[in-house]
Parts: C-alpha cells; structure tokens; sequence
C-alpha cells in the first residue's frame, strides 16, 4: 500500500520560501529502494584502499570452483559493508538477499541474490589460524601502505604504538566468551593496536589509526599475544618507515617482566603504566607530603611530578618510574592520595613525559568506547 505525507502550506512556506504555488507530496513506495545510503561512501573507501580484495586474496578458499555462486570477494564485501551498516548477526542474510544497494556494492546483477546465511556460516567457520594470520597482516600492510602513500616527501621522525584490550560483551552460549570481573560480564576481550604518525613538527596532536585486532577469548590477561603482535608491527614500521622512532605507550595490565625485556630488546621507546604497591607508595611518599602541603593552602588538588629508580624482585636491574604524586581533594572536601607510576626510559622532564607522552592514551581509550 503507498504510504505518502503531504507537507502542509505551513511548513511548505518554510521549506522552500513561496518557490512552489502547489502542494508536495511525498511517496515511500517506489521499487528496489535501500535505507543503507552511507554504504556507497564505504564501498568507494574500500574499492581505493583494497581492503576487501586484499582479505579475499589472503584466505584458502576450500571451497570446489565448479560449485561456487558467491566468490570469496563477494562474500567479505557482503559480511564486512552488511556489518558497517548494521546488520551484525548472520541470520540477517535472509531478509537482505534481495537488498539492491547491497547487491550492488556486492558485483550482483538485479536477478541475482546475495549469499545465504549458511552460505556465510560455512564460509567463516572454515577459516584456519593461518588464515587469520594472514589477512590480520593484510589489514596492516594496507594501513601502512595508505600511509606511506600520504606522507610521501614528508618525513615521519616519530610513531607512537598504542596496544589495548577491549572488552566486547556476549549473549547466549557463544565460543570461548568467558566472565571477566573487570569487566563484569561475559565477553570476548580482543587486542587493539593503534598508531600514531607524528609530523616533522613532533606535534602530539596527529591522528591515530588502527593498524591490528586480535581476538581472544574473555578470560586471557592483557599481555596474552601481546608480544608476538607488536614484534610483527615493529618490523613492518621499520620497514616502511626506517627513519621514525617507534614508542610504545601500554596501560598497567601489560606491566610483566617479559614486557619490560621485550620492549628493551627490541630498542623502542616505551611508556608503561605500572600499578601502585607498597614500595612505590613508600618511595613516592616525600614528594606526597609536599603536594598535601600545597592543598592545605590551596584547598586543591596538588600534583608532584618526580623520577623514581625501582627494582621489582622479578627485575634484572632497576627501570626509571616516573611519579605523579597527586593530592586531590573530592566532592565532599576529602583529601585523598592519588599516586601514579609509569615505568618509562624517556630522559624527559618527569611532568613532560607523564602529561605530554603517556596521557595521550586517553585518546585511544575514548575512541575504543
């Protein structure tokens, strides 16, 4: 049945200022319409950077060629655009086996329909480790390579890598989704990786990109793969970019001894968060005192930024902490410590690393939110 509005003298005044002497009617009910518009600006992004060819390419498609009706390419545009527009689960390949702009975007003719959701289910749990592997090293080659591409002639003197996990909450019985307590729910807990191309400049203000996802199950600790993705990352960086000083920015769930050798073995700059103890409160301590006197006579929170040098039990030797010995005063007038760690060996001013360096973080921390 049509369904139309017809706008009213009033508002049709409005919108187009007295251009129309007749009524407008508007209608919903022409044939092989779409609502997913914005996917037309998707696919144009994906045709220039390759993205879903290159993934295509990088699978084992196990599948016998006389018996295929959806090509690999077909179906990774069809799942990652039906994805981006909003249809996340599987099953909604039924309802849009005929959506023309899809089918479009998808190489499809008008007779044709898109893949089933079993067609997709059998492709994607076919997929192999090796193949993961693979098109996670596609995803950041054409990452580094578009990259490359902008700032040709410019040069890079400085990349920032930023690894974090992020927790992606599941429903149902699904696969290797576990009950995180810092999270409080049940979820997947993939590994984000980002990077940051500084400009000639040094300016802290450069954009940042997602470069790598490795997904893990719910209940892994932070640095599980950790190390094995940013030994790969490094690499490719120094690759392609053999000028830039690579610094490597974690949050405190990655502060393990075999963090701390891998970042010096791979002689990176590094800032790691470290979680507050006993013997760091105690070390930290004299410069708290002098932050609590500021407050007595400010009424506000007071910040002492100083270098600590620490040496864990599990530690070959002592590492420079830089301290942020912080007095802040609640809501209610409360005076409370708030002492801060990061295990760093930037020779910068202690404030300078703490404020410049490490707490650009917050940057990649609210865009995974």
């Amino acid at each position: 049945m049509s369904q139309f509005a017809t706008v009213s003298p009033d508002v049709q005044a409005l919108l187009f200022r007295n251009l129309l002497d007749k009524d407008v009617r508007v209608t919903f009910d022409a044939p092989d319409q779409s609502s997913d518009g914005g996917a037309l600006l998707l696919a144009a992004i994906d045709r220039k950077l390759g993205l879903c060819e290159r993934l295509a390419a990088a699978f084992h498609d196990p599948r016998q060629p006389g018996k295929v009706d959806h090509s690999l390419l077909e179906i990774f545009r069809q799942r990652i655009l039906g994805l981006a527009a909003g249809y996340e689960d599987g099953n909604d390949a039924g309802r849009l086996s005929r959506e023309p702009l899809l089918g479009f975007l998808c190489g499809k003719d008008d007779e044709e329909c898109l893949a089933s959701s079993s067609t997709l289910c059998r492709a994607e749990n076919s997929v192999q480790r090796d193949d993961l592997l693979r098109m996670g090293q596609e995803m950041t080659d054409t990452v580094l390579l578009h990259q490359r591409r902008q700032r040709r002639g410019r040069r890079v003197p400085r990349i920032t890598i930023d690894l974090d996990p992020a927790d992606d909450p599941t429903h149902g019985d699904q696969q290797l989704t576990f009950f995180n307590a810092h999270y409080d729910t049940y979820c997947y807990l993939p590994l984000l990786a980002f990077v940051t191309f500084h400009d000639e400049h040094g300016s802290e203000e450069a954009e940042q990109f997602l470069v790598a996802a490795v997904l893990r199950p719910g209940n892994v600790p932070a640095t599980a793969g950790a190390r094995g993705l940013l030994r790969r990352l490094i690499r490719k960086l120094r690759a392609a970019f053999p000028e830039a000083i690579l610094r490597v920015r974690l949050d405190g769930g990655f502060a393990a001894p075999e963090t701390f050798a891998f970042l010096e073995a791979q002689r990176v700059e590094y800032l790691v968060n470290m979680p507050s103890n006993a013997v760091l409160e105690r070390m930290a301590e004299p410069f708290l005192r002098i932050a609590r006197e500021r407050v007595a006579r400010s009424k506000d929170a007071a910040q002492v930024y100083t270098r600590l040098w620490y040496q864990a039990q599990t530690w070959p030797h002592p590492r420079s902490v830089i301290c942020k010995a912080e007095v802040v005063v609640g809501a209610d007038g409360e005076v409370r410590d708030n002492p801060r760690f990061v295990v760093s060996n930037l020779s910068e001013h202690p404030r300078r690393v703490y404020r410049k360096r490490y707490c650009r973080r917050g940057e990649v921390e609210n865009r995974i939110k």
